[in-house]
């Protein structure tokens, strides 16, 4: 049975009418922001892609792609995204864009092995960006600047929200704090990767945690990642390997950390040969995609996405994500949802 975080006491602060009004500005303004800060133009993103191609995020390695075959191309299959990080970056390639300046699109995705509960759905809704870099831009210091960026943004977009609807009041820090993975491990060395996620992000409030996928002192990752995206096996300013990590703010109305955004300088030639012999997968040069990093033919960039609905939860004070998207929850859900006053749509 899926897991749902109960609340006690919620009462949702906006009408129903008012509520579907304030995702539209949150989209609306946080984007253009976006776009503006980092210098991104919108380009049109794809539902699917071929399967075999390399092009789709394989996640942590173990979630099942959604696909079907194409009767018209001899029942070749077709794979819905889990994310778009690699076709970006073959996109960036394709439009020719220059150092400094990149793209973002709409990314909609179906995770069919998702565990459901307040933050986690089948329907995944987000803003994939992907900008190009220099070599000498492939580091921690880079990587901090854009991070910041893009938390600006996001404060400038609460600070909207909370204008025209005063009854919401802010919950961002001014200030996101940067800690590495392995630092967060030293720091709670008796935790589990999860619940040091917590008492950091409850301590602090923003997080950006640095080397999500890389081995830790004690030898396992934080987190899992895919070998052929994010670069996190580089060593940093700091020491520790990674140029990649995950932006967390805690939430108040459900008591958890929530994960904004997964971001990060991508792998070059030398980190992706590194990572996909360390995972086991050096099979994958063989695939499109691959052949082409291997190649040179990409370019060097850093990316990542930003969850659309989990950004409206947060700003809106839901306390289920199924508050600002339309997605299937089991019954059961459903039913103690409404117990609790929180309307699904």
């Amino acid at each position: 049975m899926s897991k749902l975080i109960k609340v006690s006491d919620y009462k949702p602060l906006l009408s129903v009418q008012q509520n579907e009004l304030a995702i539209k500005l949150i989209k609306d303004f946080f984007q253009d922001n976006l776009a503006t800060g980092l210098r991104l133009h919108r380009t049109t993103g794809p539902l699917f892609v071929l399967k075999g191609t390399g092009i789709n995020d394989d996640l942590s390695g173990k979630e099942r792609a959604v696909n079907f075959p194409i009767k018209d191309m001899g029942d070749v299959r077709a794979e819905v995204v889990h994310s778009l990080a690699k076709w970006k970056r073959l996109t960036l390639a394709e439009q020719n864009i220059r150092p400094g300046f990149g793209i973002y699109t709409d990314m909609n995705a179906i995770r069919a092995d998702e565990e459901l509960d307040n933050l986690h759905s089948l329907y995944v809704d987000q803003w994939d960006w992907e900008r190009v870099i220099l070599p000498e831009e492939r580091n921690l210091a880079f990587l901090k600047k854009i991070v910041k960026r893009i938390y600006s943004a996001m404060l400038r977009t609460e600070f909207t929200v909370c204008e025209r609807y005063t009854q919401i009041e802010p919950c961002l820090k001014d200030d996101i704090f940067f800690i590495h993975a392995e630092e967060l491990r030293r720091l709670y060395p008796n935790h589990t990767p999860k619940e040091r996620e917590a008492l950091i992000t409850k301590a602090k409030g923003s997080v950006f945690i640095i080397g999500i996928g890389c081995n830790l002192g004690d030898g396992s990752p934080h987190d899992l990642r895919a070998p052929d995206y994010d670069d996190y096996s580089t060593i940093g300013e700091n020491g520790l390997p990674g140029l990649n990590g995950d932006l967390l703010v805690w939430d108040d109305i459900i008591g958890q950390p929530m994960e904004l955004s997964s971001m990060g300088i991508r792998v070059d030639k030398e980190a992706l040969l590194c990572q996909l012999r360390e995972s086991g997968n050096e099979d994958r040069l063989e695939l499109y995609f691959h052949k082409k990093l291997i190649g040179g033919e990409l370019p060097l960039s850093i990316g990542g996405g930003i969850g659309q609905s989990r950004l409206c939860m947060l700003f809106l004070h839901k306390a289920h994500i199924g508050e600002v998207q339309a997605s299937i929850w089991p019954e059961e859900m459903r039913q103690e949802c409404a117990s609790m006053g929180i309307r699904l749509i």
